[in-house]
C-alpha cells in the first residue's frame, strides 16, 4: 500500500545576501508579502494539501522561524484585552491544530541536497513534500503542493513542478531532459548554459521525493558551486526512470531576488485594493 504524504521540508537556512541589510537579523523566509511572511505562505500550501509534519532545516539567526509559527501567550492577552478579535484569531490560527512543527539544524551550508538530508531521521522511510519558500506561488483550483501529491498516488515516481522558460534564463535552474518524441523524464541537468539546455522546462521549488532520495545523496559528489545538489541526486532517479513532471498551473515570483519580490508584491497588492 502507497504511503499517505504527510511530511514536508522547509530548507531556510540561507543567509538572504541579496537582500542586505535587513536579512542581517532577520531572516529572508520572513520578508513579508504584504502583511503575511513568505514561510507562511509555502506553509499554508503544504497544510491545505494535507501535509501534517513541517520540517525546517534551519541556520544561525533562524529562530525568528520558530517564534513565528510558536504561541505568543502575552500578544494574545493584549489583543483580548484591547478587544482586537480579529487580529487574536489570526495570530492564534497560524497554524491549525494537528500540525507539528519540527526545526533541525544545518550546521553548514552545503546545498540544498545536504539540507535534505539533515531531514532525513525524521522523514525516515517515507515519500515527502519540499517547499522552497523563495518560490512564491499562487493557487488556481489547488495548489502546486496538492497537484504533485495527485500525481504520485497515481505512479509512486518521484514529481517535480516545472515551467516554460524560454531564452537565457533556462540557464538559471535545473532543467529536464526528455526521452526520443518528448518521453518519460531521463535527466535534470542542474543551471545548463543556455546553448546546452535540453529543453525549455525548469524544475522550480516544490518536490515530492521518494526516501531513496536520501542514499543517492549521500553517495554522489559535490556538484554545481562545489555544493551537494538536490538536482544531481533527482538526475540519478531520472535515469533510473523513477522521476516525471506537472507543469505549473499557478503563477510563480522567485523572491530570492529582487525584482522578483517586489513583483509578487505588486501581485498580491491587487487584491487589496479594496481594503
Amino acid at each position: 500500500m502507497m504511503k499517505k504524504i504527510r511530511k514536508a521540508i522547509f530548507p531556510v537556512a540561507g543567509f538572504g545576501t541579496r537582500f542586505l541589510p535587513v536579512t542581517k537579523s532577520m531572516p529572508k523566509e520572513l520578508l513579508p508579502i504584504i502583511d503575511k511572511p513568505l514561510i507562511q505562505y509555502a506553509v499554508e500550501e503544504a497544510i491545505s494539501a494535507g501535509i501534517d509534519t513541517l520540517i525546517f532545516v534551519t541556520g544561525r539567526n533562524k529562530r525568528a522561524i520558530e517564534d513565528h509559527f510558536d504561541r505568543n501567550v502575552e500578544l494574545e492577552n493584549i489583543l483580548r484585552a484591547k478587544g482586537k478579535d480579529k487580529q487574536l484569531e489570526m495570530v492564534r490560527n497560524i497554524l491549525p491544530k494537528g500540525v507539528e512543527c519540527i526545526f533541525v539544524r544545518q550546521p553548514e551550508q552545503l546545498g540544498l541536497g545536504h539540507a535534505i538530508l539533515c531531514a532525513e531521521r525524521i522523514v525516515g522511510d517515507e515519500p515527502f513534500a519540499v517547499l522552497l519558500a523563495d518560490d512564491f506561488i499562487t493557487s488556481t483550483i489547488t495548489s502546486t503542493t496538492f497537484d504533485l501529491i495527485e500525481a504520485y498516488k497515481s505512479s509512486g515516481k518521484t514529481q517535480l513542478s516545472v515551467m516554460q522558460v524560454d531564452g537565457p534564463d533556462i540557464s538559471k535552474y535545473g532543467v529536464i531532459k526528455r526521452g526520443i518524441n518528448n518521453g518519460p523524464i531521463i535527466g535534470l541537468i542542474e543551471k545548463p548554459k543556455f546553448k546546452n539546455a535540453p529543453s525549455n522546462m525548469a524544475s522550480i521549488g516544490r518536490y515530492i521525493l521518494n526516501p531513496n532520495i536520501f542514499e543517492i545523496i549521500k553517495n554522489q559528489p559535490k556538484g554545481s558551486g562545489g555544493e551537494i545538489q538536490l538536482s544531481d541526486a533527482i538526475n540519478t532517479q531520472a535515469l533510473q526512470g523513477e522521476v516525471e513532471a506537472v507543469k505549473l498551473r499557478g503563477k510563480r515570483f522567485d523572491c530570492g531576488d529582487v525584482r522578483g519580490y517586489l513583483d509578487a508584491i505588486t501581485y498580491t497588492a491587487e487584491f487589496y485594493k479594496d481594503l
